[in-house]
């Protein structure tokens, strides 16, 4: 069978290289000149170096993610600590601690003060048992904002970052099913792992060359704006685009960006590479060898700032935290008005599933309802679903 993927970023990705290891020939269309979407590299010119476009982390647990990258041969270019170990620094106080999980599927390590998040109590992470039971119209604030300092110190940051939306207005459910497939099966699932080059050189190169390899043809630069009758179609585009794709496709609407921030500096990479911050914008920060980059999720509230300030207020937090120079190095601001859907039920609710009316024409990307957040890990996933729907149609 002779497949058509619409969309070169990883749901597309992921669905061509399925379809191309079931034994089909695959046609990848991408509009831009490259691929990758929201999950690239290129080398930045007013930095002289290269960089991503966004930062992103998996855990161990993500297994549809480690699959395709072990199916593509790049598996072995994530890397990470050997402990499922988080660090975190407050940047108003200061303060410093360390996430230690066992690598076990029991959590010892919620019964050793030095362990858990300072502050706690033993009972307050049986809040956790609520995200369970949420409904999907339980939204993370009010199903977990009274656990003190664990809500405040963890799983607000973790809900923003994993979500990409305030908790007040992020349906619980998926950080429910997002906590069940990691932190809930044990810190072997939970290993924090990131691209050591670049998200290209991890999740992007090795797939197209993989493509190449076993016949794929690969056409970039060519923007489809009509599908072909009884073709078979796989449209991993973005909502807006597959409704023009597909006129009376029901979409999410409302989005929400990430800024990510990237500065020529260095800074000691500690035992991690990387450190979750609390108390002002800056979310997490991964030291790379000569850029430092910063992730803000759920940026929509930042919008009214220019990029030269926030870059000043970003460093700023980085200087007074890590003790670095005062004076702001060269940076790169990057704003993605679009990252993700709003986590809120109400457009959840609008999320399609894999198959559309037309039997031929199926959908991938993380914006469709794979249970999950709009993730890599349920971008890959996705595209695998698409690509099993029209080899298994019902």
């Amino acid at each position: 069978m002779s497949v058509h993927v619409i969309g070169a970023g990883l749901a597309g990705l992921a669905a061509a290289c399925q379809l191309t290891e079931l034994g089909h020939h695959v046609v990848l269309f991408e509009a831009a000149p490259q691929a990758g979407g929201r999950a690239r590299s290129y080398f930045d010119k007013q930095l002289g170096c290269r960089i991503d476009n966004g930062n992103h982390m998996l855990l161990s647990g993500n297994i549809s993610a480690l699959s395709y990258l072990h199916r593509i041969g790049a598996r072995r270019s994530l890397i990470g600590p050997a402990e499922p170990i988080f660090p975190f620094r407050d940047t108003t106080t200061g303060e410093a601690w360390t996430l230690r999980l066992n690598q076990g599927g029991f959590p010892w390590w919620i019964f050793s003060p030095s362990r858990r998040v300072p502050g706690t109590r033993l009972y307050q992470y049986l809040s956790l048992l609520k995200l369970r039971r949420a409904t999907k119209a339980d939204n993370v604030a009010s199903l977990l904002g009274n656990s003190g300092q664990l809500y405040h110190r963890l799983l607000k940051p973790l809900a923003i970052s994993a979500l990409n939306t305030m908790p007040e207005h992020a349906a619980a459910q998926p950080l429910g099913s997002v906590l069940a497939e990691t932190i809930e099966r044990g810190g072997y699932a939970t290993l924090p792992r990131w691209a050591k080059l670049g998200l290209s050189e991890t999740f992007i190169d090795p797939a197209l060359e993989w493509l190449r390899e076993r016949g794929a043809d690969i056409r970039f630069g060519e923007r489809v704006t009509q599908l072909q009758p009884g073709q078979a179609t796989v449209v991993a585009v973005p909502p807006w685009v597959a409704r023009e794709l597909i006129p009376g496709l029901t979409v999410p609407t409302e989005f929400e960006s990430i800024c990510n921030l990237h500065f020529r500096a260095q800074m000691d990479p500690g035992e991690a590479g990387f450190w979750g911050l609390t108390g002002g914008l800056s979310e997490w920060v991964f030291a790379r060898r000569d850029v430092i980059s910063v992730t803000i999720s759920a940026a929509n509230r930042y919008m009214n700032m220019d990029q030269e300030t926030i870059a000043a207020r970003v460093w700023d937090e980085l200087a007074r935290t890590f003790e670095l120079d005062r004076a702001v190095p060269p940076n790169r601001v990057l704003w993605e008005k679009r990252a993700t859907i709003l986590a809120s039920a109400e457009q959840l609710a609008l999320r399609p599933g894999t198959r559309t009316a037309n039997p031929s024409v199926v959908l991938a990307g993380d914006w469709t309802d794979t249970g999950l957040p709009a993730t890599i890990e349920g971008a890959i996933r996705s595209g695998n679903a698409a690509a099993m729907a029209l080899v298994n149609p019902l």
